[in-house]
């Protein structure tokens, strides 16, 4: 039966609520392997596991239980390890690391940040810093339009323009929101989003966090800037704990959408 990995934590780490249940229809029943100073929450790992909502929930609601008690590195939704002894075996090998990690992480939560452009809002500062498309769109408004070269480029340079704001932007609002945090994770590019970030945020400046975002959105009206927190800090455990056990199913993040 294979072994499906929610979080590590530390061995003292206080034990879970009895019938706690985790992923699988019906949930499979949550438990702790130990490991010297480190301990796994884990349960048999059902066949067929998908990323469904109910799965995603369900595992984030184990971690929800187990952060409320302590520090846990969080495991991203799908990480099975082929047993038991597989688990174990990663805790001895990497106990190092996990301690050091537990440590860090310790009282600390997690915030990623996406923002994108206002299509309208972005278009009228492209125009508005960029005399060169304001000439050419004035250009093709007094000749009926313009060509169909003249258009081209005139689609081209705003194009460019806008790519050139993202990019400064998103800086823009990574610098804006570091102050507050520990430490900055850039997540992978996803359509449609210009900036993508997760922060390490202590528990206890979260409030002072959420104001920095909301200075940064008062002081960038032409981003739509989501937040999504407090998560468990899924960004920064990497290399992830399941990685040498190999995984099984989706690494779907159950984290930071």
């Amino acid at each position: 039966m294979s072994t499906y990995v929610y979080g590590i934590t530390a061995a003292t780490h206080p034990s879970l609520p009895e019938g706690t249940g985790g992923v699988g229809d019906p949930p499979r029943g949550v438990r702790i392997l130990k490991e010297g100073d480190l301990a796994a929450v884990v349960s048999d790992a059902p066949e067929g596991l998908r990323p469904k909502r109910r799965e995603l929930l369900a595992h984030q609601n184990v971690l929800s239980e187990v952060g409320a008690e302590g520090c846990v590195l969080p495991m991203r939704f799908g990480s099975v390890a082929p047993d038991d002894r597989a688990v174990t075996g990663v805790l001895a090998e990497r106990a190092e690391h996990y301690a050091e990690r537990l440590g860090a992480l310790d009282g600390r939560v997690e915030y990623n940040v996406k923002a994108t452009h206002v299509e309208e809002a972005v278009l009228h500062h492209v125009m508005a810093q960029n005399p060169e498309i304001r000439a050419l769109a004035e250009s093709n408004r007094q000749a009926g339009g313009g060509t169909y070269e003249t258009k081209i480029q005139l689609g081209e340079m705003v194009a460019a323009a806008v790519k050139g704001k993202e990019a400064e932007d998103a800086t823009t609002l990574e610098r804006a929101l570091e102050p507050t945090a520990d430490a900055v994770s850039v997540g992978p590019e996803s359509t449609g989003w210009l900036a993508n970030v997760s922060f390490l945020v202590k528990r206890e400046v979260a409030d002072d966090f959420l104001e920095a975002v909301e200075r940064a959105r008062g002081e960038m009206p032409h981003l739509e800037v989501r937040v999504n927190g407090p998560l468990p800090p899924y960004s920064f455990v990497e290399p992830g704990p399941a990685e040498p056990a190999g995984t099984a199913a989706g690494g779907a993040d159950a984290g930071a959408g």
